[in-house]
């Protein structure tokens, strides 16, 4: 069986004019979303598109053999740092509904990580209410926590920083994880949103270590998207600490889990051996940024099941653990 942990929900182009009405009126016409018929939803997880090498949402994870995906917002879309926050949070909690349909829709197949409406112009504890409700009402078993709600418009609070606590006691009290995926960037000539995506979680992980989380939140889950950022793969640099901190460095990087969605062979090797199989979790963000084909092999880049296949040394209780045990029992499937 393969656990899906780092899946972006599908929507029919309706969502997406309505997203796009909501910036150009800036909610001076209301926040009502379009009507979106169930057969217009489920047909837009089976309609080739583009963005997908030119074939479905449901194809990718049949042809990866993905039995479980659970379902987040697609994160450049989440225009956390727009104004009104009113606008932020219409979208939001739509963008929670429609995920919370298609996994009612396709039962078996998907499973619900929520959007947060996190605008910095709103407080932390204003982003709570949706939380609750997604997981409370609709289900859901999971969050994903954007670590830089401006955008790149200007410095956030560190993950590290009390501004974050609120949050983290409510997935404490909630008992799910928090997936930590970085959000849409304004300064894509500098920065563009997938390298913001990992260097937002390389600051995000190494501050949370340095502000001790763990130890004010010990039941604190937190998977690290896109391999854990840069950390995993520049761990040389801190592990001299012990020597200040009397505390391996590994110990500490291993309260968290990080995902497999990392596109080259080599770099889920180091991931794994660094890490251990065991804070590994599968995740392909397909389908997405690596929904293309590699002209190399043939393969889509993000095949990532058979980048693992193609690891000799990786035995099979550790591919079973990567592949949906430790998802299985980190969100109690």
């Amino acid at each position: 069986m393969i656990i899906d942990v780092h899946g972006h929900m599908t929507a029919p182009d309706a969502y997406y004019a309505w997203k796009a009405s909501l910036l150009a009126a800036r909610g001076s016409h209301g926040g009502k979303p379009p009507k979106i018929s169930d057969d217009a939803l489920l047909a837009s997880y089976q309609a080739p598109h583009p963005s997908f090498g030119n074939v479905s949402h449901m194809h990718h994870l049949d042809h990866a053999g993905i039995d479980l995906q659970l379902l987040s917002p697609r994160p450049f879309h989440a225009m956390h740092s727009e104004r009104p926050t009113r606008i932020v949070e219409w979208f939001t909690a739509e963008t929670n509904e429609l995920i919370h349909r298609a996994v009612k829709l396709m039962p078996g197949r998907f499973g619900g990580i929520a959007g947060l409406p996190q605008s910095p112009y709103l407080s932390v504890e204003q982003w709570l209410p949706e939380l609750r409700r997604a997981v409370t009402d609709l289900g859901f078993v999971g969050a994903m926590v954007n670590s830089d709600p401006f955008e790149g418009t200007e410095a956030p609070p560190a993950m590290g920083d009390r501004y974050w606590y609120p949050l983290y006691e409510a997935l404490c009290e909630l008992d799910v994880p928090m997936l930590l995926h970085s959000a849409g960037c304004k300064y894509p000539a500098r920065e563009p949103y997938s390298l913001h995506f990992i260097q937002e979680e390389t600051v995000a992980v190494w501050s949370m270590i340095n502000a001790d989380v763990f130890a004010r939140f010990p039941d604190l889950k937190v998977i690290v998207s896109h391999g854990g950022g840069a950390i995993p793969y520049q761990v040389g640099r801190f592990l001299p600490s012990v020597v200040r901190t009397g505390v391996s460095y590994l110990d500490k990087l291993r309260k968290f889990y990080f995902d497999s969605c990392l596109y080259t062979q080599e770099g889920l090797e180091l991931l794994l051996k660094v890490i251990g199989p065991d804070r590994v979790m599968f995740g392909s963000e397909k389908p997405g940024t690596g929904s293309q084909i590699n002209p190399d092999n043939g393969r889509w880049f993000d095949d990532i099941h058979l980048l693992f296949d193609d690891i000799d040394w990786l035995d099979d209780e550790s591919r079973d653990k990567v592949f949906a045990g430790n998802a299985r029992q980190l969100f109690r499937l």
